[in-house]
């Protein structure tokens, strides 16, 4: 299959080397020209903007930072919708608001061709790996015929609902995701401020009711002081911003969402925005 993907960052990288491995052909365009040469090297074709990419393609990937993004990449001077016609398809897999993919999509549909939202769950390593969470909105028999691409990528893969749902899918799993950061670095900050050995700690509590992948991952990385990025805060935030503009709208309370964005907010504010999210901890640490 002829796929072009938009977006080489620490998802979209690996998960363009996935597809090649996969024995799809590739195209690829980044802003920053630098980051397509791991792609070249390993044998795709760098184009020089995005439509150039949605020329030579049938399914053109994008996978950027926020909403404004994504409408530059499909709907700028040089975005995909100036060469998009009929039969081709884009699979937007960034997290964006799920409002503004459903007119994106409509757009799209108005010049003939097909969109599909699948934002992904999983972080550098489920996109390294191949073992990423898709959770894709659309019309039903787009996604069946974009399966290869999914199983490329990832290893829980699910249909759930038409255009924009895909986006509201994701924006729960950032909010539980969210909320359990806090609870694991208030937790362990807990721990160590009552004196309690802190790998015992994470060896007790991970296998009580507590359990969890945050905890078992991030708790682990906190105890190593490694803070790299799975997933920076920055994009952390992002997401729970957008999953508070979502749940407004739908006049619903949501007092862990606010108070856990407010404190995402704050460690971007105070340059710890492209730390890991288990970066959190250092927010207090700083007083």
């Amino acid at each position: 299959m002829r796929i072009g993907f938009i977006g080489l960052g620490i998802m979209g990288t690996p998960m363009s080397l996935n597809l090649l491995k996969a024995g799809h052909s590739l195209t690829v365009y980044n802003r920053t020209r630098a980051k397509c040469k791991p792609l070249q090297d390993a044998g795709a074709k760098i184009a020089g903007n995005p439509a150039q990419v949605a020329a030579s393609t049938d399914v053109i990937i994008t996978m950027v930072t926020d909403t404004p993004d994504v409408e530059q990449v499909l709907f700028g001077p040089e975005g995909v919708a100036k060469a998009i016609c009929p039969g081709k398809t884009v699979i937007d897999m960034s997290t964006i608001s799920p409002d503004k993919t459903e007119k994106f999509a409509s757009r799209i549909a108005g010049l003939g061709a097909e969109m599909l939202d699948a934002p992904v769950s999983g972080g550098q390593k489920g996109a390294v790996e191949g073992t990423l969470t898709i959770m894709v909105g659309g019309r039903k028999e787009v996604f069946n015929r974009c399966m290869p691409i999914f199983r490329a990528l990832g290893k829980n893969i699910f249909y759930v609902g038409p255009h924009g749902y895909g986006q509201r899918m994701k924006l729960v799993n950032q909010v539980i995701c969210g909320l359990n950061i806090l609870a694991v670095v208030e937790g362990l900050r807990f721990a160590k401020a009552a004196g309690l050995d802190m790998k015992t700690t994470l060896d007790v509590v991970s296998t009580g009711a507590a359990a969890s992948w945050m905890l078992s991952n991030l708790g682990r990385a906190i105890l190593a002081d490694d803070f790299s990025p799975g997933f920076r805060i920055a994009l952390q935030c992002k997401d729970l911003r957008l999953a508070r503009e979502s749940m407004l709208r739908l006049g619903m309370r949501a007092p862990g969402t606010e108070l856990t964005h407010s404190l995402f907010e704050e460690a971007v504010r105070k340059g710890l925005g492209d730390l890991g999210t288990q970066g959190l901890i250092k927010l207090f640490e700083a007083g």
